[in-house]
């Protein structure tokens, strides 16, 4: 199915709102010496959001017109847009730049790792709530 206008809008505003987020957590949190925290947050927070809504919308059936819009507005626009694994990779890059090799291992891994957990929980309350209200 091809992208409609409509679509492409809904991402675009979704980008826009999703990295207007990653900045304002950044901004919150700040930079800290070597680690950097606010991608780790907001990989993770993404992660975990991306799982729960993609769970809630597989359960409340096939995909309509509004469910795409959704998916795409709100998965790979606004989520797209907040979680930054390009941020990851660079800051990964400066560790190893820095010589600290083992901390920059520990943090891409540890991301990874603790983004595909996020996710995999966003999943199970997604799929927990469809079973409390059965």
């Amino acid at each position: 199915m091809r992208p409609t206008p409509a679509l492409v809008l809904a991402v675009a505003l979704g980008g826009a709102v999703g990295t207007t987020g990653r900045y304002a957590v950044t901004q919150l949190i700040g930079s800290a010496p070597l680690l950097p925290w606010a991608t780790l947050v907001v990989n993770v927070t993404g992660a975990f959001l991306l799982g729960l809504l993609l769970e809630r919308l597989a359960r409340v059936g096939a995909e309509t017109p509004r469910r795409r819009l959704a998916r795409l507005g709100l998965g790979t626009g606004a989520l797209g847009g907040f979680t930054t694994y390009s941020a990851l990779a660079l800051e990964v890059h400066d560790l190893v730049a820095a010589s600290e090799v083992w901390l920059a291992a520990g943090y891409g891994i540890g991301t990874v790792c603790a983004g595909l957990l996020a996710c995999l929980t966003g999943v199970a309350l997604g799929a927990r709530r469809d079973g409390a209200r059965a």
